[in-house]
C-alpha cells in the first residue's frame, strides 16, 4: 500500500511528464497527480517522483508511474483526509476490477491518494470495560476523542468489549459501588450480615469486604482486567484499573495493551492510546 503520510507530499498538475522535461517540482513533492481532460471526462495518473537540489523548486531526477487511466478513481465527496483509517477503508471498498488507486479531496480542498489499499494496516483496539452505567466512561471518552479526529493519523479502529455485570444481580450479590445502579448490595452503602454473599469486584473490593465484614464466608468473581474471571484479551486493548500504579503499557496473557486509572481524563486516555499504538508499530517494524 502507498498512502502518503502527509498531503503536503502530493502535488497536482495538468502537465504530463512527457511534456515536462524542464519543469521543476516543489521541494516537498514526493508524488504527483496528473489531471488531464479527455473527450469524455477527466483522467488521472499518479506518479512517484524523486528530485535533487536545495531550492524550493527542484530538478526531477526520476519519475515512476504508479497508476493511470482506469486504474485511478477520484472520489467525489469531501472527506477528512487526516483520518487514515477512513480513507483506507473507503479505498478498499472502491478498488474493484481495474481500480487500484483512489484520489481523495479533503474538506480544505487538499488532495491525497491511496494506492493498493491494505486493510491489515489498520490496528484493531479493544475497549474493555464494565456496564452499567451505560455507556461506560471509558467507551464514552474514547468515542468522543475519536469523533474529534485526534487519532486520525494512527489508522486504528475501536471495538467495544463490555462486560455486563447485570448477569450477577441478586439479593446475595455485593457490588463495589452504588453509582452503577445494579440490583444487589453495594460496599459503599450497605451492610452484609450473613454468610453466602457473592462479591463481584476486584482485589480492592475484596480487601474492603473483609475489612468491613470480617469472618463472613463469601464467593468472589474477580473483574479486575489483570486477574479477571470474565475477560481474556484477544487483541490489543485499553482498559481501566482503580490502582493508579498499574497505569501504562501492560501485557495480559501475552497480549499488549494499556491501562488507565478508573477516573482518567480524556487527555490521559488519548496519551495512553497513542503510546500503545506507537509501541505496536515499533514492534511490527522490528519484526519485518
Amino acid at each position: 500500500m502507498i498512502f502518503p503520510e502527509e498531503y503536503k507530499y502530493v502535488g497536482v498538475t495538468g502537465i504530463h511528464p512527457d511534456d515536462a522535461d524542464d519543469e521543476p517540482v516543489y521541494f516537498l513533492s514526493r508524488y504527483i497527480i496528473v489531471e488531464q481532460l479527455t473527450d469524455i471526462d477527466k483522467e488521472y495518473s499518479v506518479y512517484r517522483v524523486e528530485h535533487t537540489g536545495e531550492e524550493l523548486l527542484r530538478k526531477v531526477t526520476k519519475i515512476e508511474l504508479l497508476a493511470s487511466g482506469k486504474q485511478v478513481l477520484k472520489y467525489d465527496a469531501l472527506l477528512n483526509i487526516k483520518d487514515r483509517r477512513l480513507l483506507i477503508e473507503k479505498a478498499s471498498e472502491l478498488c474493484k476490477a481495474d481500480v487500484n488507486t483512489v484520489i481523495f479531496t479533503g474538506l480544505d480542498r487538499h488532495v491525497t491518494f491511496v494506492h493498493a489499499p491494505d486493510l491489515s494496516e489498520i490496528i484493531d483496539l479493544e475497549i474493555v470495560d464494565v456496564v452499567p452505567p451505560e455507556p461506560s466512561w471509558l467507551s464514552l471518552m474514547i468515542r468522543k476523542l475519536e469523533a474529534s479526529g485526534i487519532f486520525g493519523d494512527l489508522s486504528i479502529r475501536f471495538n467495544e468489549n463490555m462486560k455486563d455485570l447485570r448477569q450477577f444481580e441478586g439479593e446475595k450479590t455485593v457490588f463495589p459501588c452504588s453509582s452503577s445502579g445494579l440490583k444487589g448490595k453495594c460496599l459503599d452503602s450497605d451492610i452484609v450480615t450473613g454468610d453466602g454473599s457473592l462479591l463481584v469486584g476486584c482485589e480492592i473490593s475484596r480487601k474492603l469486604f473483609e475489612s468491613r465484614f470480617p469472618g463472613l464466608q463469601y464467593d468472589f468473581i474477580n473483574i479486575c482486567p489483570f486477574r479477571s474471571d470474565i475477560y481474556t484479551p484477544q487483541r490489543p486493548f485499553i482498559t481501566r484499573c482503580c490502582l493508579s500504579e498499574r497505569s501504562g503499557l501492560a501485557t495480559i496473557n501475552g497480549i499488549k495493551g494499556t491501562v488507565v486509572h478508573w477516573g482518567a481524563s480524556e487527555f490521559q486516555i488519548a496519551v495512553a492510546i497513542r503510546e500503545l499504538v506507537q509501541q505496536i508499530k515499533k514492534e511490527q517494524g522490528d519484526d519485518q
